[in-house]
């Protein structure tokens, strides 16, 4: 679980950076997409690089899912017979809904990549300007489409949060003090790359980007 969260984290962090170029012009933004076509050139022929980190996250993704059924299971597994009154357990928001949240993540995922990977849900769909296929998903006539991206980095940032909090904690935050320091952290990276993501959408909505 801490492992391929690592790795898809890594990715969110480089993914956002690259969203945040479309601030940048047109010109500069499409350069960048065609950059990350050529990466590898000439070791590695065409998109071979692409298609290669599209596996990795792809496995990534699945042994993150995997690992999560496990925990799931072993958490049922340790308390077979339910309490006959459970109390209410003092956990954040995105704790209890992580589950949940990882689901909507998902769904988004597929929903994203039919958008502005393949084009199949884009009104433009032309890989060869990339600018342009931003900037007419997120068009005000398409607020919903911005609504559910919204959602989804929402749900992103909650997951984000309670998985940094845990990993700090694994890391060694066991003190009070450290606690503190760790959902402090969390809830600052979390915010932060959720704000980065979501800038885009809201630039184009708003007409800052055009």
């Amino acid at each position: 679980m801490a492992v391929t969260g690592i790795i898809l984290v890594l990715f969110l962090i480089a993914h956002m950076l690259g969203n945040l170029k479309v601030f940048t012009g047109a010109t500069s933004f499409d350069h960048y997409a065609h950059w990350l076509r050529d990466i590898g050139k000439p070791v590695l022929p065409g998109v071979w690089f692409l298609w290669i980190q599209r596996g990795v996250l792809t496995v990534a993704v699945l042994a993150h899912i995997a690992a999560a059924t496990v925990l799931a299971r072993r958490s049922r597994a340790a308390r077979p017979v339910r309490y006959a009154h459970r109390p209410k357990v003092q956990g954040s928001y995105a704790a209890r809904t992580m589950r949940w949240g990882g689901v909507i993540i998902l769904l988004f995922v597929i929903y994203h990549l039919l958008d502005l990977t393949t084009g199949h849900l884009n009104p433009v769909g032309d890989p060869s300007k990339p600018y342009s296929n931003v900037v007419a998903d997120f068009a005000p006539e398409r607020w919903y489409v911005t609504l559910f991206y919204t959602l989804a980095i929402v749900a992103l940032g909650f997951h984000l949060r309670h998985g940094a909090f845990s990993a700090f904690r694994s890391l060694g935050q066991q003190t009070p003090r450290g606690e503190a320091r760790a959902r402090a952290a969390a809830l600052v990276f979390a915010v932060a790359l959720s704000a980065g993501f979501l800038v885009v959408p809201f630039a184009v909505l708003t007409g800052l980007v055009s």
